[in-house]
């Protein structure tokens, strides 16, 4: 498979001293294979002289572009590491496990091949005849691995049914090499090849699978399907029918995919100028699986498809969506149920209210279902380059809008359960805390902008405007990310405001961000019992618990020392204000998605430290709230109390 490697990444025309380098490299590297088993110091040696060789052959194309240098470099010291490092292999006998041998044959091919396609589409962008059909070559070198595998090892339908597919896939990647598009049908060759392959060829369903690892802890689970969830979105918008004019940098193709699925809405491109209808369409699928949460998505077609699921799985899902076992599939199905009407009543009501203003019926339909689900989601996108600035004066769009976002901040269970309360009903003192504070956020977020701002950005509009405007300030600010007013300039004590709501954020279980509603209000709990002098803390004659006391006050920390550390990573790489710097850490943090003009003056390292922001900011209270869910054990049983003077 690596043979391969010099003649697919050849970039300029190569001349005859190159041609002759990468044919010498990869005779080697075809005796490094033969000679790996059967004499692996020999074998380790041809293949680490290949690997130099193979340097040599694409010195050229590597010296022109700094980033392929640097990567060119990174793989080259691995390689001669992993060389020297060889001995997993070297513990199978050839005689005794010739089907395990062809089964982890056919794995790392499709592992190879995986890795030279995202290789090549991300340093090559445009293969040449020549590398296009060397990726070809062992696209189907890795599916004859498989069908000979599958010979030793299935049954007649797995023949079949095998050969068949790997026909038809090669088929489709030999058609897609007319459009420049070999290095996709290889990636997804690879791809399916590496998930349909068993772990052992000595099947053993006690011993599970490779990705039980990741599925049946809850955080790796967050993390892994956000993270490919984030990488699927940058080859996405990668893609060269994603841009609407020039092509999208891969910083910026990135940048994008993970703002749309941590749903924050900060942009370094312009949304509806930058993108085609197929970018924007990607951009909206990734603010859909982000807000929904991917397993969301994943538990619902399962259970569709009528599979029980695992007391592991059944675990991790509650351990994230905070649902007990018996009602975790109705739950889920009834967000989904929940979110498509919400999404759907929204966007029939904006594209009205968009085709009023002017626009035309396709464009009024587009923009109402994008900002639908956009505002429901919390992230902030908008087909508007300046956002909602233009509908201002318009208060329908802007409380329509508004409301998309509260319901979508709020968690379903809790929205469903506002009928109820309003005819008197008991609900729970946590939908009730959510509810409260979600209230007196809203309400206290209005009045300091209309009061701070009433002669600054909201100058120049009228009484009724003013009060429309601030009242959808207040909203966005938790986590959505939309504007109605230009916010670059607004006055101290508003900035301070600003950074509290977003710090904040929404409620547990909905699409917003933020260290959550409940968070805080455990927290001014504790801190009105703690002033009165009382021993425990009530709400709504409800005792909390300490370890609740614990996890809000291990949040708040957690989160303010993360916010921290952005602001000082981003203070000691770019030259923009601190000003700009704190309100962009936070936004990103809080997956909010406001800026005051920092997100565009940001370098590669900036873009870089924002998008981690983002991603802690999406997965990071999911993960702290699993790990401080673990079951506690007493660590201070022999330990004497403890003395400390806090005034």
């Amino acid at each position: 498979m690596l043979a391969a490697v010099p003649f697919i990444f050849s970039q300029t025309s190569a001349g005859m001293w190159q041609i002759v380098t990468a044919t010498l490299a990869s005779i080697l590297c075809l005796g490094a294979t033969w000679y790996i088993l059967r004499q692996p110091d020999f074998g380790k040696l041809l293949a680490g002289i290949s690997a130099t060789i193979c340097i040599i052959a694409l010195w050229p194309d590597i010296t022109g572009h700094p980033a392929t240098a640097l990567s060119a470099a990174v793989v080259y010291i691995f390689a001669l590491y992993s060389l020297s490092d060889f001995t997993s292999a070297l513990r199978l006998n050839r005689s005794s496990d010739e089907v395990e041998l062809g089964l982890q044959r056919t794995r790392w091919a499709a592992i190879a091949l995986m890795g030279i396609s995202i290789a090549s589409f991300l340093i090559v962008r445009q293969l040449s005849p020549v590398s296009s059909t060397a990726l070809l070559f062992i696209t189907a070198t890795a599916q004859i691995l498989s069908i000979l595998w599958s010979i030793y090892q299935q049954s007649n339908f797995h023949k079949l049914f095998c050969i068949l597919l790997n026909s038809l896939t090669f088929l489709a990647t030999f058609y897609m090499m007319n459009h420049g598009l070999v290095w996709l049908g290889s990636l997804m060759i690879g791809a399916s090849l590496l998930l349909f392959l068993p772990k052992s060829a000595y099947i053993d369903e006690s011993q599970g699978n490779w990705w039980d690892i990741f599925v049946n802890h809850p955080a790796r689970a967050t993390m892994v399907t956000f993270l490919l969830l984030c990488l699927s979105g940058t080859f996405l918008l990668f893609l060269p029918g994603a841009a609407a004019h020039k092509p999208i940098a891969l910083i910026d193709a990135a940048f994008t995919a993970v703002s749309a699925v941590c749903i924050t809405g900060l942009i370094v491109l312009d949304t509806p100028n930058d993108f085609s209808f197929l970018g924007q369409a990607f951009i909206l699928l990734l603010i859909q699986l982000g807000g929904l949460g991917i397993m969301t998505v994943t538990t619902v077609a399962m259970h569709a498809f009528g599979r029980r699921l695992s007391l592991k799985q059944a675990k991790v899902l509650k351990s994230t969506f905070n649902s007990e076992h018996d009602n975790l599939v109705s739950s889920l199905i009834q967000i989904i149920k929940f979110t498509a009407f919400s999404e759907t009543l929204g966007a029939a009501i904006l594209a009205i209210l968009f085709y009023r203003t002017g626009l035309t019926a396709g464009d009024a339909v587009w923009r109402g279902i994008f900002t639908s689900i956009s505002a429901f989601c919390n992230a902030g996108f908008a087909l508007q380059t300046d956002s909602l600035i233009p509908f201002q004066d318009n208060p329908y769009i802007l409380h329509c809008v508004a409301m998309l976002i509260m319901v979508g901040g709020l968690a379903p269970a809790v929205v469903l359960l506002i009928p109820s309360w309003l005819r008197g009903q008991s609900i729970s003192v946590a939908a009730k805390m959510a509810l409260f504070t979600t209230a007196a956020l809203l309400f206290l977020g209005t009045l300091f902008f209309l009061v701070f701002e009433w002669n600054g950005v909201l100058s120049g509009l009228s009484v009724t405007n003013k009060l429309h405007n601030a009242w959808f300030q207040s909203v966005t600010l938790r986590t959505a990310g939309f504007n109605s007013v230009d916010i670059t300039n607004v006055l101290g004590p508003t900035f301070l405001i600003m950074i509290c709501l977003m710090f904040i954020g929404g409620s547990p279980g909905g699409t917003a961000g933020g260290v959550k509603t409940t968070t805080f209000g455990v927290l001014i709990a504790t801190f009105w019992a703690c002033a009165l002098g009382y021993d425990e803390i009530t709400i709504k004659n409800k005792r909390v618990v300490p370890e609740t006391v614990y996890k809000a006050v291990t949040t708040v920390v957690a989160g303010m020392f993360v916010l921290l550390s952005v602001i000082l990573m981003l203070e000691a790489t770019q030259l923009t204000g601190l000003r700009e710097l704190i309100f962009e850490a936070t936004s990103a943090l809080g997956t909010v998605g406001l800026s005051l003009g920092a997100t565009n003056r940001l370098d590669g390292i900036g873009k870089i430290i924002i998008m981690l922001a983002m991603f802690a900011g999406r997965i990071g209270p999911v993960t702290l709230f699993t790990l401080l869910s673990r079951e506690r054990s007493a660590n201070a049983q022999h330990c004497l109390d403890a003395r400390i003077n806090l005034t």
